[in-house]
């Protein structure tokens, strides 16, 4: 597992904590039920304190991403189908977002905006 903390970033630690990992489950890299660092060994590697790294592991475990098994540890959990189909369509709408505003600066029509949507999705099929 690989967490960077940015101290540059306006993001808190503890989320940059969250959002590394939850991109690590959700990404693969990070296969379940493989253990994770302990809460206090994490924090020694990032030199913060247990209390930010807890912080981040109770935000996973409350999202449904990591399990806690009491005086073994913590482990990502089995992928729920459903939440990461969940993630990912806010990704989508967020981008959306962003295509829709850019192309009004462009004054890109509906119709044009959907066929460079069409062409993309006949690049990947």
């Amino acid at each position: 597992m690989n967490v960077l903390i940015d101290n540059l970033s306006g993001a808190p630690i503890y989320d940059q904590i969250f959002t590394q990992i939850k991109a690590q489950i959700i990404s693969g890299e990070l296969k379940e039920n493989e253990m994770l660092p302990s809460i206090r060994g994490l924090a020694k590697d990032l030199r913060i304190s247990f209390i930010t790294t807890k912080r981040a592991y109770e935000e996973l475990e409350r999202e449904g991403f990591i399990y806690t098994v009491q005086a073994k540890g913590c482990y990502v959990a089995p992928k729920n189908v459903e939440l990461l189909r969940e993630e990912n369509l806010k990704k989508i709408e967020a981008n959306i977002e962003e295509i829709v505003q850019l192309a009004a600066t462009c004054n890109l029509s509906g119709t044009e905006l959907i066929e460079m949507v069409k062409f993309a999705l006949e690049e990947k099929l």
